[in-house]
């Protein structure tokens, strides 16, 4: 780090103060002072001696001289003046606005910051670091610490490019060099004027500099030079060398347009005088070119064009530079075969033989190959093509994809050496390759892939082979294997072999709750990775959570699935086991203790118990503890948490006998009446057993009183259940209930209306699968038991029955595995019923069972063959584009339809031919009245069932059947409507299910498009209509906000309509909901005030700034001339004083700038009587402060050493005899008196900066000086 001496006058005189007393040797006489030479004053530092050096030679004062080293690191000081500071509190320095600032620009910067205050509070800044961080740091300083002023600089608009540079680098350069911010108006602003922004003297150093550029610019020239095309080949020269060597003699820079680009000015910028010599040098080559050349035509063919130009034009180049003759070729994209000579009439014959020798220069020839045998032939990487292309570097090699073909194409003799080694390429791998193609199922291609590729780079690698699967898009079942014929062979079997397998396997569904998914899955599914590494030939998919799906498909070889499915169930009921959960009421007063110190008691409870317990939140209003594991651990764990509450408190647990089957009509609807009996007995806490225990134990815990009133309130109101609520069990074979409860419930309706009992099946996770439970009042439950009963001995009476169907009939109760007669087994209480074999020619069906399912069923029997007797089909047109759209998603529409109307619709085959041919034209949502739709095969679907359900289903279906019609809208609301982004667009039509489509902006069609269902559609298109009327009121509000008024008011008066901060213009803006707008610096009209809104809003603000103004014009401005000195007391902290004065008599204060020619000018604007009470207040604050300034100077004056006063005047100072300032210290030889060197500005704080001393003296500022 460099350090800083400060040296002043004042300074050394008090140092040569104290030497005059001693004695100085020399030959000068005594009283006269020794003036020493600069090497005497200031020895230079020590060199290190060279190796040569003799010992004998005397050294320097320092010794021998050393290398300097550059600092990496640099330091920067300077002074910021007390009135261009920003912050001027200095009631705790280092603590303020300033030091926080610095703070936070050493953070961004990397830069160290020192502050100091001088004593005449102007602030010194010592920066140091690295000198970029330096720069930036310097720049912030200024931008936040000192007052900011601003300046223009107008130089030519087209000098602005050289002041931002490339990139913007030298306008970056320039505001860091001179801490300024540097505005420069974009290439379409008409205006010349750089803004400068920044201190007075870093506005001074940008402006000087900008000022440089702009002449160093004016010093240049540029001129524009129109000849024709054809002549600029002659100018540039070969390889553009006779121009570069122009530009090198003249020193302009010369710029030809390429050949490509169709112009013929040729640029020419630079000085002046290199400009006007370069432009005589051209015209004087054009000229004679012009006078000397002459043209010839040759007709060469249009392939042959490319060798004449060559690569990058180097041929065309190497003709000129051979010949002096310009070759022009026509576009390559014409259809010209015209060639253009020009050039001197001796020249152009060898010129035109060159022209044909290259044309002929290259032949193609075209090779035949296999197109599979392609990728060999080019080789991994392209290595054996790129062996061949290194060798003879001039051929070029295409492969055309899918022919079979090889085009060559380059110098004769190469091409055929080419041709030839391609030849042996390819004879060699007809021996050694061979390929086959197998047909395979689409739908295995993914699992011969494998996952990641695993399977198919497996065979690659085994068997030396390529496999080309196609893709999914191309839909084609073809796998190509390509390589060594014994390799092709095998990989082909091995693939069969796959299929085979693939084929054989079958896919099982295990049902698991959704909530065990994760846990089977396992974090980042580690644990379901071993399982599939345990089972790898078995596929294992989980369903999306968001399906809310509990089915996990198994899909491989049978034995592997059935292995892999009972190792998951046993996983499952490990986890269902474990995920047992058990609520424990505990006191909330408790729950600390149970929780214990450091969590030790529970942590001790978890851990002995091996369970999971939660407790609820310190906030929550829960007493419940929740408790998750095995039973029995959960049942351990309930017992340890159950007993410390009662060590804690007085708490009695008693057991009450109430019947199982009361339980659920004493917890109520959602626990709401042992809740309230709770709550009304002082909150204990009532426990019933789980359901299906079969226990009859209920368990109340709580204080003693309170569990003897809930066991009394409890068995009153199971006493009450119990008369409601009396049961009887009936027994009864699985297979009759279905038969008892009857098609759709109609059998045990009948007894439940008779009897009023409510009869109760088990379900399908019961044990006791034949009891059947009756519950209700003792007489109704006995009477229901009677009926079933009677029912059920009726159907233990085993009868068999015949009936007689017809043969053509069979086959609808025997298909689908005989799903018919399951359910026929089912409902009738499992009724046995035999249809002959096949090809028995018998129509006799048996039937055995009890005696009513057996009358039922042949009932039933009965009613399908009359419905299948009665079935017709229908056949319904639609065009085969709809089919999609009336299935709906997974086909639901169509399922809905069969279920809702009983009837089986079949869909024709897709023709594909047929969908990819275009709809007909449509208009305005209609199909054009000669264009009728003609049915074909693939449009034809078909409804089988009763007459009257088909035509039915088939008018369901006709209704699926989307339609489009037009709304007319109003183009100019197309873009409101889409909405951004499109989401109004996507709203709509997520909202009425339909698509609407808009036009193309450019065509400007009033018309929207809605297509989808009828109902939807017309749903739609008063959604729409809503739109646009909603729309058309917004524009009509907008058309009403938008009336304009403009008002002239004196530019004057503007800053006072605005108001401080915008204070009065946001409040009229505000009271009247308009607009206002007033006049750029720039604009013409400088008086115009422009006010937009509703009319009535706009008159009223018109009024009301008309007022403001009629206001101002009746204000008066007066100056009074104050004592510089009593400003800032009159000002006070941050302006506090001079705005309660402001305020106290209406009026307007200015005082003036820093360095203003008449800095004692107050001026004081308003009401004449106002401004002058306000004039007197303020010539009394003045003589009262003019006092204390007076006071504050005097003592000032004395308290000052003698020794900043030139060391004379003072009590007990040196008396100087000269009675002027000192002359300093002074030295002879100086570096600064040698001749071209200048002496440094002692004043200057660049080149002696200071830290608060000896500072030269300021202009008093405005404000006056700072009261010490």
């Amino acid at each position: 780090m460099s350090s800083v001496a400060v040296l002043t006058p004042e300074s050394f005189a008090e140092h040569r103060s104290g030497l005059k007393d001693q004695e100085i040797t020399g030959c000068v006489p005594e009283d006269e002072a020794y003036i020493p030479t600069y090497l005497e004053a200031f020895p230079p530092l020590p060199e290190k001696g060279a190796p040569g050096e003799k010992a004998g030679e005397p050294a320097s004062a320092w010794g021998s001289k050393i290398r300097p080293i550059k600092a990496s690191v640099i330091t920067q000081v300077f002074h910021v003046p007390l009135e261009e500071r920003r912050y001027k509190d200095n009631s705790q320095f280092g603590e303020g606005e300033e030091a926080k600032v610095c703070l936070d620009i050493m953070q961004r910067t990397g830069a160290h910051i020192e502050l100091s205050l001088a004593k005449d509070q102007g602030l010194s800044i010592m920066v140091t670091g690295k000198l970029d961080s330096v720069m930036k740091a310097r720049k912030e300083i200024v931008a936040r610490l000192q007052t900011q002023a601003s300046a223009t600089v107008a130089i030519p608009k087209e000098h602005h490019r050289f002041v931002i540079g490339k990139n913007g680098e030298k306008l970056q350069e320039l505001e860091l060099k001179t801490a300024t911010k540097i505005a420069i108006p974009r290439p379409d602003d008409p205006s010349a004027n750089i803004r400068i922004t920044g201190t007075k003297e870093g506005i001074e150093k940008a402006r000087h500099e900008i000022l440089l550029i702009s002449a160093e610019q004016d010093k240049r020239a540029v001129e524009r030079l129109s000849l024709e095309k054809a002549f600029h080949p002659f100018i540039a020269g070969a390889h553009n060398r006779l121009v570069q060597e122009l530009s090198q003699e003249t020193g302009a820079r010369i710029s030809i347009p390429p050949p490509s680009l169709p112009k013929d000015e040729i640029v020419i910028t630079g000085e002046k005088e290199a400009v006007a010599l370069a432009l005589s040098r051209i015209r004087a080559i054009y000229d004679d070119k012009k006078r000397k050349t002459t043209t010839i035509s040759v007709e060469v063919k249009k392939s042959q064009h490319k060798y004449i130009i060559g690569p990058k034009g180097n041929t065309l180049q190497e003709i000129l530079e051979a010949t002096g003759v310009s070759v022009e070729m026509p576009p390559l994209d014409s259809g010209s075969e015209t060639i253009i000579l020009r050039g001197e009439p001796d020249k152009l014959g060898p010129a035109l033989t060159q022209v044909y020798a290259k044309a002929k220069s290259v032949m193609v020839v075209e090779v035949t190959a296999p197109a599979w045998l392609h990728r060999f032939i080019i080789g991994k990487k392209g290595q054996n093509i790129g062996r061949i292309t290194q060798q003879l570097p001039r051929v070029h090699i295409e492969f055309t994809d899918g022919e079979e073909r090889i085009s060559l194409e380059g110098p004769t003799e190469e091409v055929e050496q080419a041709q030839v080694q391609i030849q042996e390429i390819i004879k060699d791998l007809l021996v050694r390759m061979d390929y086959t193609e197998v047909i395979i199922d689409q739908r295995f291609h993914r699992h011969l892939i494998g996952k990641n590729g695993a399977n198919i780079n497996r065979i690659k690698e085994q068997y030396k082979v390529l496999v080309r699967i196609p893709q999914d898009s191309e839909r084609s079942g073809l796998v190509r294997i390509e390589g060594d014929p014994k390799g092709v062979q095998l990989a082909r079997r091995e693939l069969i072999e796959m299929v085979q397998r693939m084929e054989n396997e079958r896919t099982k569904d295990l049902i698991v709750e959704q909530k065990f998914h994760r846990t089977i899955i396992g974090q980042k599914g580690e644990k379901i990775k071993e399982v599939r590494d345990k089972f790898p030939e078995v596929i294992i998919n989980f369903p999306d959570p968001s399906q809310k799906s509990d089915i996990v498909q198994l899909r491989g070889p049978k034995n592997e699935v059935e292995k892999c499915a009972k190792f998951l169930q046993k996983i499952i009921a490990d986890l269902i086991e474990n995920s047992f959960s058990l609520s424990v009421p505990i006191f909330k007063q408790f729950h600390k203790n149970i929780i214990g110190k450091g969590g030790a008691n529970i942590k001790k409870i978890r851990e002995e118990t091996n369970t999971k317990i939660d407790l609820p939140t310190e906030n929550s209003n829960s007493e419940m503890i929740v408790i998750t594991g095995k039973k029995s651990n959960c049942e351990a764990a309930r017992d340890r948490i159950l007993a410390i509450q009662r060590e804690l408190a007085n708490i009695k647990e008693t057991e009450v006998a109430i019947p199982a089957k009361l339980h659920n009509s004493l917890i109520g609807s959602k626990g709401c009446l042992v809740r309230s009996i709770m709550e009304d007995c002082g909150g204990v806490h009532i426990h019933f057993p789980s359901e299906g225990s079969g226990s009859d134990k209920v368990t109340i815990r709580g204080p003693a009183g309170e569990v003897e009133k809930a066991k009394k309130q409890l068995l009153q109101l199971a006493e009450e259940k119990q008369v409601n609520n009396f049961t009887a069990e009936l027994q009864a074979k699985p297979e009759y209930h279905k038969f008892l409860i009857g098609r759709g419930g109609a059998n045990i309706r009948r007894v439940r209306d008779r009897t009023g009992a409510r009869i109760i099946f088990p379900s399908l996770d019961d044990t006791e699968q034949e009891l059947i439970t009756i519950v209700g009042k003792e007489e109704a439950v006995r009477q229901a038991q009677k009926e079933l009963e009677s029912l059920v001995k009726n159907l233990d009476d085993v009868v068999e029955d015949s009936m007689v169907v017809d043969v053509r009939h069979h086959r609808h109760f025997v298909c689908r595995r005989g799903q018919v007669l399951r359910e026929l087994a089912e409902e009738y209480g499992g009724v046995a019923v035999s249809f002959p074999r096949t090809g028995a020619n018998s129509q006799r069906v048996t039937l055995k069972g009890a005696k009513d399912c057996v009358e039922a069923a042949k009932k039933r029997i009965q009613e399908i063959i009359e419905d299948l007797e009665s079935q017709v089909s229908v056949e319904v047109a639609i065009p085969q584009r709809y089919h999609r759209a009336i299935m709906g998603p997974k086909g639901c529409r169509i399922q809905h339809i069969t279920r809702e109307h009983e009837v089986q619709i079949k869909f024709p085959e897709r023709d594909d031919s047929a969908a990819g041919q275009e709809a007909p034209p449509q208009e305005n949502g209609e199909v054009s009245p000669e264009v009728e739709f003609i049915p074909r095969k693939c449009d034809i679907i078909t409804i089988a069932g009763r007459a009257e359900k088909c035509e039915v289903a088939k008018a369901a279906l006709l209704a699926l059947v989307p339609i489009t019609e037009d709304v007319e809208v109003s183009y100019e609301l197309h873009r409101y409507i889409i909405g951004q982004k499109g989401s109004g667009i996507r709203k709509m039509m997520e909202e009425y299910e339909v698509n609407i489509w808009v036009p193309q902006p450019e065509k400007q069609l009033d018309v929207i498009k809605v297509t989808g269902l009828a109902a939807n559609v017309e749903r739609a298109k008063l959604g729409l209509l809503e739109r646009v009327k909603e729309l058309q009121a917004e524009q009509e509000d907008r058309a009403l906000r938008s009336f304009k008024v403009t008002v002239s008011v004196d530019p004057k008066f503007h800053p006072k309509i605005i108001g401080r901060k915008g204070a009065v213009i946001s409040q009229i803006r505000k009271d009247h909901d308009v607009s206002i707008q007033f006049p750029d610096k720039g604009d013409e009209q400088q008086d115009l005030i422009v006010i937009s809104g509703y009319e009535r809003n706009v008159e009223e603000a018109r009024q009301a700034i008309q007022q403001l103004v009629a206001e101002l014009q009746e204000m008066v401005s007066q100056d009074v001339h104050l004592d510089p000195r009593t400003h800032a007391r009159i000002i006070g902290a941050r302006g506090k004083a001079i705005r309660k004065l402001m305020e106290e008599f209406k009026v307007d204060i200015r005082f003036p700038q820093p360095g203003s020619d008449e800095p004692d000018k107050v001026t004081v604007t308003g009401l004449p009587e106002t401004v002058d009470n306000a004039i007197d207040h303020l010539l009394n604050l003045e003589e009262e402060y003019m006092l204390s300034v007076t006071e504050t100077e005097t003592m000032a004056a004395y308290m000052k050493p003698p020794s900043r006063y030139g060391g004379g005047g003072g009590a007990g100072g040196v008396d100087d005899s000269s009675g002027g300032p000192a002359k300093g210290f002074v030295v002879r030889d100086a570096p600064w008196n040698a001749a071209g060197n200048k002496a440094p500005d002692m004043s200057s704080a660049e080149d002696f900066p200071t830290f608060g001393t000896g500072v030269a003296p300021k202009q008093a500022s405005a404000w006056g000086p700072k009261k010490f």
